[in-house]
C-alpha cells in the first residue's frame, strides 16, 4: 500500500528518478541519528545530464528552476534509498544549492525556488527548509545547477 508522500507523488505525475552511484570518492548520503546528509545531486535524469550550461548565459531562471527541480528529485530519490519510506520524513532540514552563474548573473534565489517549491509541493510543511542559493563560476560536468540536502525523519 502506497504512503501518503508516494500518493502526493502520483497526485503530481512524479516518478521518482533511479537513485544516482556516486561520480567520485564520496558516498551518496550519510545517516547520523535521525539525520540524512545527501550528497550533492546535479541534472541527471534516466542516465543522461541535462541542463549544461550557465544561467545568464545559456538558461533564462524559469529553465534554471526546472535544473533545480531535477535536483530536487534526485535528492528525494536518494533520500527514499536511504530511509525506504518518505513517510519517515519530519521535516526537510537544509538545501545548499550552487548555480552555475554568468558574471553578472543574480537571480540565483529565483533559480533555486525550483528546487524550493518541489519540496513544498511535495511534504507540504515539512517542506519548508533553510537555504543556500549560491553563484558559482563552474559546476562539475558542466551542470547549470547541483543541491545538496539535509532531511530529519523518525523511525
Amino acid at each position: 500500500m502506497a504512503g501518503k508522500i508516494d500518493a502526493q507523488l502520483a497526485k503530481l505525475g512524479i516518478t521518482l528518478p533511479a537513485a544516482t552511484a556516486p561520480v567520485a570518492n564520496y558516498v551518496p548520503y550519510i545517516v547520523s541519528n535521525n539525520l540524512v546528509h545527501i550528497s550533492g545531486q546535479i541534472t541527471m535524469e534516466n542516465g543522461e545530464l541535462k541542463f549544461v550550461g550557465k544561467l545568464g548565459k545559456d538558461f533564462d531562471v524559469e529553465t534554471g528552476q526546472k535544473a533545480a527541480r531535477l535536483c530536487a528529485l534526485n535528492l528525494i530519490a536518494q533520500l527514499k534509498s536511504a530511509i525506504g519510506d518518505l513517510d519517515k520524513v519530519t521535516r526537510v532540514v537544509k538545501l545548499n544549492a550552487f548555480v552555475n552563474s554568468a558574471p553578472d548573473f543574480t537571480d540565483q534565489p529565483k533559480v533555486v525556488n525550483g528546487a524550493s517549491d518541489t519540496m513544498v509541493e511535495i511534504f507540504g510543511d515539512l517542506g519548508k527548509h533553510a537555504r543556500s542559493a549560491v553563484g558559482v563560476a563552474s559546476l562539475p560536468l558542466g551542470v547549470a545547477v547541483e543541491i545538496d540536502g539535509i532531511f530529519e525523519f523518525a523511525d
